[in-house]
């Protein structure tokens, strides 16, 4: 397992830790209260948990080197652990709706309401410190699985202040449906986060394009390099997991040498990659000349065309320089 990807597994564990210190807080608080929304948000905690330690196999799995099984990695296990989790949650909500649905039914009246909602909003807080590193950490190092996580840590942050809020209606008004009500509530919310993991982790193993913007950007250094001689087309991208790919097709003169185009390729290479040190770039030469260089693909990233006199400077065309 390579340092980064260690560090990685290192926030899947906090996950795991702030899971457990959060179940045991509200396990406590739903029975000093009797609460049915605290039960339904300790329910939704261990979602977390097992979220949490689907996420640290996912992130080992997606360490591994590449095989003779798997050429490009296993990057994509990420992607699995993010739709599990939706359908954990769906598992959650469903419990949690059946639940409230029964004490709506047969009304309980809650105890020591002020000591729970004080435990369900330090356990609140614990959750929303931990969502907020994973949703950083995710992004910064594109890592679906803990952004995932941290986005989950932050419904269920939503859900227990819904709760508390609740509760302590119940306490002033005296209403005991309310208490059911709100469970209601936090079910319906834990599903719309399951469907958003689930469509989102779909997305991505569809092998879904970089964002515009960076396509934009890729698009532009490739124009860099173009000259009466040199045309791009064909212009791919594609996302697994922390990695990016690109291909793209060179048009050339036939007349060139091997050398020559692969020095060419090299500069090409170099360029991209400075401006996106993770992408990895595959570009395939072609002759100018020859009418089955083009129209290959209905779909690409349109690429600029670029006047000679750029071409000789290709960083002056890099956006992100």
């Amino acid at each position: 397992m390579t340092e980064k990807s260690t560090s990685l597994t290192r926030y899947a564990w906090l996950s795991i830790g702030a899971a457990v210190v959060t179940i045991t807080m509200k396990t406590f608080a739903w029975r000093i209260t009797g609460s049915v929304s605290l039960l339904s948000d300790a329910a939704e905690t261990v979602v977390n948990l097992a979220a949490a330690i689907l996420a640290l196999c996912m992130l080992i799995v997606a360490a591994r080197p590449p095989d003779s099984n798997h050429h490009f990695g296993h990057d994509k296990a990420e992607y699995f652990s993010a739709a599990v989790e939706g359908v954990l949650i769906f598992i959650a909500a469903v419990i949690i709706i059946y639940t409230a649905v029964d004490r709506l039914l047969h009304p309980q009246e809650l105890e020591s309401i002020g000591v729970g909602a004080l435990v369900a909003v330090a356990a609140a807080a614990v959750n929303g410190v931990v969502g907020s590193i994973l949703i950083m950490v995710g992004k910064k190092r594109r890592s679906p699985t803990l952004l995932a996580d941290g986005k989950h840590l932050w419904t269920d942050v939503v859900t227990s202040v819904g709760v508390v809020i609740g509760i302590l209606l119940v306490m002033v008004t005296g209403w005991q449906p309310l208490d059911s009500i709100v469970a209601l509530i936090v079910g319906a919310n834990i599903i719309v986060t399951g469907v958003r993991l689930v469509r989102d982790s779909t997305a991505a193993l569809m092998d879904v394009t970089l964002p515009d913007s960076e396509n934009t950007a890729i698009a532009s250094t490739l124009a860099g390099f173009t000259t009466d001689d040199v045309h791009f087309h064909g212009l791919r991208t594609r996302v697994s997991a922390r990695h990016r790919f690109a291909v793209v097709d060179m048009l050339v003169p036939g007349t060139w040498s091997v050398r020559r185009s692969h020095d060419l390729i090299e500069d090409v290479e170099a360029a991209v990659t400075k401006a996106f040190p993770d992408l990895q770039l595959q570009v395939h030469l072609e002759p100018k000349e020859d009418p089955r260089a083009y129209g290959d693909f209905a779909v690409e990233v349109p690429i600029p065309s670029t006047p000679p006199a750029q071409a000789d400077d290709p960083s002056s065309a890099d956006p992100l320089n």
